[in-house]
């Protein structure tokens, strides 16, 4: 499995068009503005936009759209080349374009162009969901989500969906981490009371349980996002970090992407929001979609930089300085203070720790039905923020040993009871001269344990008698 999977977004994309300039008179033959343009600028626009936006950080992004032969979609595919990768439905039909005439920076009119339906998808939009790190549905009501949503439902168990539904559009598929509707879009589709903050938190609950999805973030403009769970009282309420002045065109798509990405970093659901409305304001304070500079092409050699926590650049770097390369490895579903002691132990043992954590399907494979109890970025997470962990790599197989072979590390460390040289990982350390070894493991810690004492607290107690 690649240590970097994509951010994968599915969508609608539209070209946008602005043509600008000033109004200072009206039409002699009409009580109309008459426009003298200054300029023009053309762009993709919904998911094409939220795509874009999300390569910010240097991340990698694919874009699952429906694409056709016509000028304007080959105007996206110009502007979207070497920033993010296509995976194309055929488009029966053209792409929407939308035009936009401002006068002093403020929108007239909109006219609207175009339009097609999405072909059926092939095995490449399958492989590309199947390989993601996160999903972001950016539904503009053009039915592209429809077209591929058997593969998002069998995704969403398995990482993070967020949804950026439309009137128009496909609801949610069952088990998306987040939906992200507007205010407008959140009281046309739950009728409630008003617009106060316990009527959107009424309807976001209320949305959250009618389609199965862990949280609707209902998005309120200026007030923030009320963040909502499926029959919870009380909401959590992220207001913006400033007042932003600026076109808001796009907003959405910022939120939208922003918290995709920040949940393909492993944050939670709130920790995603909070980042999200401050991208968002800062992003409708550099001008919105509009801005220029979101659309300048980075040159054609342009890299990614690793982070410093890249497993395999960090191993190369602690041997290049002569030090010791130590990892483990594990489900590390509950991590509780057996996990904690064996981590702290290998440590020290060397000059850095990589933990090898098993991906939801190998723990599932292991473990059986119900496992894991915490999804994988959720495990990344709590490891990645321990004192004595350095780097975390994901495995797919029930053992670690082709990761191993790929990160070449001095010694693998395991905890229990049992010779280091039973364990199968110990011939391939072989091949480059590692070594194997076992640490004592803290007695009667282990997260079927945990799990089962668990269980057997929340189990009701009976009356005496029955």
């Amino acid at each position: 499995m690649s240590e970097y999977k994509p951010l994968v977004v599915v969508g609608d994309v539209l070209l946008d068009e602005d043509i600008e300039g000033v109004s200072t008179r009206l039409a002699p033959d009409a009580p109309a503005p008459v426009v003298d343009v200054t300029g023009d600028q053309r762009r993709p626009g919904g998911a094409g936009l939220a795509a874009a936006l999300a390569t910010r950080g240097g991340r990698d992004v694919v874009l699952v759209t429906a694409l056709g032969d016509d000028p304007a979609s080959e105007a996206v595919r110009r502007s979207l080349r070497g920033r993010v990768r296509l995976v194309e439905l055929p488009l029966n039909g053209t792409l929407p374009v939308k035009t936009r005439v401002l006068a002093g920076g403020r929108p007239l009119v909109r006219i609207d162009r175009g339009g097609g339906a999405p072909g059926e998808p092939d095995a490449a939009v399958r492989d590309t969901l199947a390989q993601a790190h996160a999903v972001l549905v950016a539904d503009y009501g053009r039915h592209t989500a429809s077209a591929v949503r058997e593969h998002l439902a069998a995704v969403a168990p398995k990482v993070p969906v967020v949804w950026d539904p439309h009137l128009k559009g496909d609801v949610p598929v069952p088990g998306a981490r987040i939906v992200t509707p507007n205010a407008a879009e959140a009281m046309a589709l739950c009728r409630g009371d008003g617009d106060s903050l316990r009527a959107f938190a009424e309807r976001g609950a209320d949305l959250a349980e009618r389609w199965r999805v862990a949280a609707v973030a209902v998005t309120l403009g200026e007030r923030g996002v009320l963040l909502t769970r499926p029959g919870a009282a009380t909401p959590m309420l992220v207001p913006a970090p400033y007042r932003a002045e600026g076109d808001a065109c796009g907003a959405g798509d910022c939120f939208a992407a922003a918290t995709a990405a920040a949940l393909a970093d492993g944050a939670l659901p709130e920790e995603a929001v909070q980042r999200a409305v401050a991208e968002a304001a800062a992003f409708v304070a550099a001008g919105g979609a509009g801005n220029p500079s979101l659309w300048r092409t980075p040159p054609p050699d342009a890299r990614r930089e690793v982070p410093e926590t890249d497993p395999f650049v960090l191993a190369e770097q602690v041997r290049a300085r002569g030090g010791t390369v130590v990892a483990t490895g594990g489900c590390f579903d509950l991590l509780h203070a057996g996990h904690v002691g064996l981590l702290e132990s290998a440590r020290r043992i060397g000059d850095c720790l990589i933990v090898c954590v098993n991906s939801d399907e190998s723990v599932e494979r292991l473990k059986g039905p119900g496992r894991p109890l915490n999804p994988l970025p959720d495990r990344m997470r709590v490891l990645a923020g321990l004192g004595s962990v350095d780097a975390v790599a994901v495995f797919d197989g029930d053992t670690p040993s082709e990761l191993l072979g790929r990160l070449r590390p001095d010694v693998w460390v395991k905890g229990g009871d049992y010779s280091a040289e039973d364990l199968p990982e110990a011939e391939v350390l072989r091949g480059w001269g590692g070594q194997a070894v076992v640490l004592p493991y803290l007695d009667g810690r282990s997260t079927t344990l945990l799990a089962r004492r668990a269980a057997e607290a929340a189990a009701p107690i009976r009356p005496p008698g029955r």
